[in-house]
Parts: structure tokens; C-alpha cells; sequence
């Protein structure tokens, strides 16, 4: 008896679920969805807020593309964002491309800054730094760090600071995309989180041999 009440249950269940399939399938396409969606999420904000915050909502071209691939584009797209993304790689006026150390290792550990709303904003002079362990192991002497991008801990050390290297990570800093499309680091020169000058100084902090990324 339990058994046959548990069947007529069931069946019940998928009776009721029967409209819901035909509303499903009048349902418009996808696209019209994500269009109503977004017109849904933009229209909650205030009509007040600053331009430049109201721009965070819009993707480039590269976003675009790793959102419709799901950070997985096939080759010949993520050759082509790759290319994009290099082309907007930009240096200091000087040409000089490692900065100092012991400024950058205080970029590398600040995690402040890019506040918006009228809650709770930046401050005036509020520095933006990288917070670079957030993702990284890198000096010793700091313990907590993320694991979400490889270790850095003797970057320097191991790599060396030939113009090249240098130039690779002034480069990967700058736009991570320019080197792995869809990467979860972020482009920190391209949207002006950091300065190219301040850049240098994150490279100093990995490759100068007096960097405390590269003692032991």
C-alpha cells in the first residue's frame, strides 16, 4: 500500500510539473533572457552614481570573450586575446623597467582600495596596492598567503634579472592576459590600478637580489 501511494505521489508530481515544461518551452531565447537580465541587474543602480563606477559594469572585449567560452576559449580565440591584450602593454617615460624594492614590497602587501558606492568609499589618497598575497607566496617572512597563483619565493633567485625576465614580468603585472588569456590574475596596468611606475617597483620586489623575495 505504501508503495502505491509513494507511485500516485510521484505521478502526481509530474502532472503539476507538466505547465511548468510548457511554459519552459514558450519561453523566449536565451539571449532575450541575458538581455532582460541585464537591463533587470543596470536598472538597480542609482541613476546618480559617478560615471567611472557605472563603467566597471561593462566588459571589454577580452572579458566578453572569456565569459562566452567560460575561461576556456579554443585556440584560435585565445591566440587573439592574447594578441589584443599585448598590444596594450605601456611603459614609464624613462624606459626603466625595475623600480625599488622596498616600495614595491609595500604595493605587494597592501590589499586596500577600489571602494565605490556611497556606503562605504575610498577615502581621499587612499592607496591601491596590489595585494599580491592575496594569490602568491612570496617573501619569507610572510606567512599567510594565497595558493591560487604559483610561488614567487625566489623569483629572482631562480630566474635571474636578464632584460628579459624583467621585461616578462613588468609585462605579466601589467596585462596577465597578454601571456594566458582568461587568467584569474588581474590586468593591473591596463585598467590604471597601478601606475607604470609603481609596476616597477612590484618587479624590483621579485627580481632584486636584496628583495627579501629572494632570501633565504
Amino acid at each position: 500500500m505504501k508503495a502505491r501511494l509513494t507511485r500516485l505521489a510521484l505521478a502526481a508530481a509530474g502532472l503539476a510539473l507538466l505547465p511548468g515544461l510548457a511554459q519552459a518551452q514558450k519561453s523566449p531565447p536565451n539571449n532575450t533572457i541575458a538581455a532582460q537580465a541585464e537591463q533587470v541587474f543596470r536598472s538597480a543602480f542609482r541613476a546618480d552614481n559617478p560615471r567611472y563606477w557605472m563603467t566597471r559594469l561593462d566588459q571589454d572585449e577580452a572579458m566578453r570573450l572569456c565569459s562566452q567560452y567560460r575561461d576556456n576559449p579554443p585556440a584560435k580565440v585565445r591566440a587573439q586575446i592574447e594578441k589584443a591584450q599585448a598590444a596594450t602593454i605601456r611603459y614609464p617615460v624613462d624606459g626603466k623597467l625595475i623600480g625599488d624594492w622596498k616600495e614595491g614590497e609595500k604595493l605587494a602587501a597592501v590589499g586596500t582600495g577600489g571602494h565605490i558606492g556611497f556606503i562605504q568609499p575610498d577615502p581621499p589618497g587612499r592607496v591601491r596596492g596590489g595585494n599580491c598575497y592575496a594569490c602568491h607566496q612570496l617573501a619569507q617572512k610572510e606567512v599567510a598567503y594565497g595558493t591560487i597563483g604559483p610561488s614567487l619565493q625566489h623569483f629572482g633567485k631562480l630566474r635571474g634579472n636578464s632584460d628579459e625576465i624583467v621585461k616578462y614580468a613588468y609585462d605579466k603585472i601589467y596585462n596577465s592576459n597578454a601571456f594566458t588569456a582568461c587568467t584569474n590574475m588581474p590586468r593591473f596596468g591596463l585598467h590604471n590600478w597601478l601606475t607604470p611606475e609603481q609596476i616597477t617597483h612590484i618587479v624590483a620586489f621579485l627580481v632584486d637580489p636584496e628583495s627579501p623575495v629572494n632570501k633565504d
